[in-house]
Parts: structure tokens; sequence; C-alpha cells
């Protein structure tokens, strides 16, 4: 029997490691405009975000937004948009892509009450639908297409 990892190989996909995190996240590091950071991975947000505190660190380029964020108990959020990003998941990378800006304060609170690192934003479907990405949850890997 062909593993997982063998047969996604073969369809030019790479293997990413994740780490579970004491609150049950992936977390997964990114390289955001060349700059590296801590990511929850999560197939419900429908956008991949960074905290308004990150937009110096990654050099974002950033403007007033209409879309208003909500998730993890908040919502009605203010947001600010940044285009034309490269990011990148291990070898797999993806340029000009938007990502939504907004207070990542709460998320990183309820991470820290349960004794989980903070992080610096989220890899949300967007992404994940770019890279026409497969998570194996028992091998705790992100599989995306090269």
């Amino acid at each position: 029997m062909t593993s997982l990892k063998k047969f996604l190989s073969k369809k030019n996909y790479i293997a990413i490691p994740l780490v579970l995190t004491a609150t049950n996240h992936f977390e997964i590091t990114a390289t955001i405009n060349g700059i590296k950071g801590r990511f929850i991975l999560d197939t419900g947000a429908s956008n991949t975000c960074i905290g308004l505190d990150k937009i110096e660190f990654f050099k974002l380029n950033s403007k007033d937004s209409k879309i208003k964020a909500a998730g993890a108990g908040a919502t009605e959020m203010l947001t600010k948009l940044s285009t034309k990003n490269r990011i990148e998941l291990g070898a797999w990378h993806t340029k000009k892509q938007k990502i939504v800006l907004f207070d990542l304060v709460h998320v990183n609170q309820a991470l820290t009450s349960h004794n989980a690192l903070p992080v610096d934003g989220i890899i949300g479907a967007d992404v994940l639908k770019k890279g026409k990405a497969i998570i194996d949850y028992k091998k705790a890997r992100l599989y995306i297409k090269q």
C-alpha cells in the first residue's frame, strides 16, 4: 500500500509539517514578504489574516477596508486590506496575495489562556484553495501542490 506522502509527491505535492497546539489548532510557519511568522491554519477562515500590530513587521501595504471581520467571539471588527503580498509555505509560494488585517488581540488572549503561544495571523481557505491543499490530520501535515 502506497503512503499518502508518496502518492501526493508523485502528484507534485509538498509536505509541510503542522504543530497541534494546546487549543487543538494546527499551527504552521509561513513566510510573508520574506519574514517568517507563526500562523494558525484555519479552513473556516475565508481570508488569510494578519494582526494590525504586524503591518510593519511583515512589510505590508495597507488601506482601510469595508470588510468587517468576525470570528473567535468577536464581530464587526474594522479591518484594513493589504494586497500584492508573497506568501511561502515551505517550498510553495504565491504572489499578489490579498491579506486582511485586523486586531488579533482576542485570538491571542484565547490562545495564551490555554497555554498556547500567540500567533501573527491565520492562513485561511483562500491560500489553501489556491494551493489545492490536503490536510493529513493523523500525521499533522499539510500537503500543497507545487
